[in-house]
């Protein structure tokens, strides 16, 4: 499956001034990290958010949000955002910077040992 280019191109911007931020194609689609940790994605024309477990509740009463159930069952704490709750810069940007926020509060991740 492929991901939207254009969505991603729109999160770059977004995310344009933060450090430590990085891309991983996985699954088909696009995940952005800061500092090594999951913050978003993009599964087809949907973004994924990672909004951390205490504010998932209040994530899922969003318009056009859902849970992520991606291995047929919820993963508290990262929701689906159909493309309809994308259509703007203020729309993106408001799932974007709590995801990058929630992420910012995990520790360190350990660098991953070479083989």
């Amino acid at each position: 499956m492929a991901y939207d280019e254009d969505l991603a191109g729109r999160i770059r911007e977004v995310l344009g001034r933060e450090r430590g931020v990085g891309e991983i194609k996985m699954f088909g689609g696009l995940c952005f990290t800061v500092d090594g940790h999951m913050a978003a994605g993009i599964v087809g024309d949907e973004l994924m958010a990672r909004v951390g477990p205490d504010a998932w509740d209040a994530a899922l009463t969003r318009t056009h949000a859902r849970e992520m159930n991606f291995t047929g069952r919820s993963m508290k704490g990262f929701v689906f955002v159909e493309a309809a709750g994308l259509r703007t810069q203020k729309s993106l940007a408001s799932w974007i910077e709590p995801a990058v926020a929630f992420v910012r509060t995990l520790p360190p991740k350990k660098p991953k040992p070479r083989r």
